[in-house]
């Protein structure tokens, strides 16, 4: 087998790819530092072929997959994405709109090419990695929030459709809360509660996403917090959800 996964210089990314190589199925690498990926590879065994690439542009989506369409990918792993911190009106526009261009453009073209050859040939694994933030407003962190609901939406339609045409194709939607990564850093927050290390979420990851699931929520405390969206009114989470991204702040 053969795996393409988005973001993997780092987080769950580099975890995801460590655990997948180590069972020993092919991986290529893609993410925009060079350093970070040679590192990877010089640790992996077996094939590993290293991509330097920036997804925020539509072309190197695109260029991407005919690199790769040739390559009989089994899997695909969408995890490249990031957050930006701050009150809606105070953000940069160009910072959000490049986290718009990685968590939600790239992940939908790259899905939609790979998928279409995955159906062709009636077989493959798509991981797409969103966010318990999902199924959340998200004030002080508008844009990623609903980057992350755009990801979990459009995994879980075409995991319908995929069921509907009863194919072997399968798609799951990644939805943790606090990791352990870089992710504070880039967004500048951090979290009250204690992330789960990367290669638990990847761990869980990857038997779920092998297990056909149509989403992986690590952990019961998440998992608890998605059965309250289910009850909660949307006042009520707005309220919760500002408290809890106010409390992330460095300021």
């Amino acid at each position: 087998m053969k795996a393409l996964i988005t973001g993997a210089s780092s987080g769950i990314g580099r975890e995801i790819a460590r655990q997948l190589s180590a069972m020993g199925i092919d991986v290529i690498l893609v993410a925009r530092r060079m350093t970070r990926l040679q590192e990877l590879k010089e640790e992996l065994e077996g094939n590993v072929q290293i991509i330097c690439m920036d997804l925020r542009d539509a072309l190197s989506c695109r260029m991407l997959y005919e690199r790769l369409r040739e390559e009989d990918i089994d899997i695909l792993v969408n995890n490249a994405g990031f957050g930006v911190y701050g009150a809606f009106d105070e953000t940069d526009l160009d910072k959000e709109l490049a986290m718009i261009d990685v968590n939600v453009r790239a992940v939908h073209i790259l899905t939609k090419l790979f998928l279409r050859d995955f159906i062709a040939r009636d077989y493959g694994y798509i991981l797409n990695v969103a966010s318990i933030a999902g199924y959340l407003p998200g004030p002080l962190m508008a844009g990623y929030y609903a980057s992350k609901a755009y990801v979990l939406r459009l995994s879980e339609a075409i995991y319908g459709e995929l069921r509907r045409k009863k194919s072997n194709v399968h798609i799951t939607a990644l939805c943790p809360g606090p990791v352990q990564t870089e992710f504070n850093q880039v967004a500048n927050v951090r979290f009250r509660i204690k992330g789960k290390k990367a290669s638990d979420v990847a761990y869980q990851a990857i038997n779920g996403m092998f297990g056909e699931r149509r989403e992986v929520i690590p952990g019961m405390l998440m998992k608890c917090a998605r059965l309250l969206t289910r009850v909660t009114p949307t006042r009520l989470q707005l309220r919760t959800s500002y408290f809890i991204q106010h409390r992330k702040t460095k300021q």
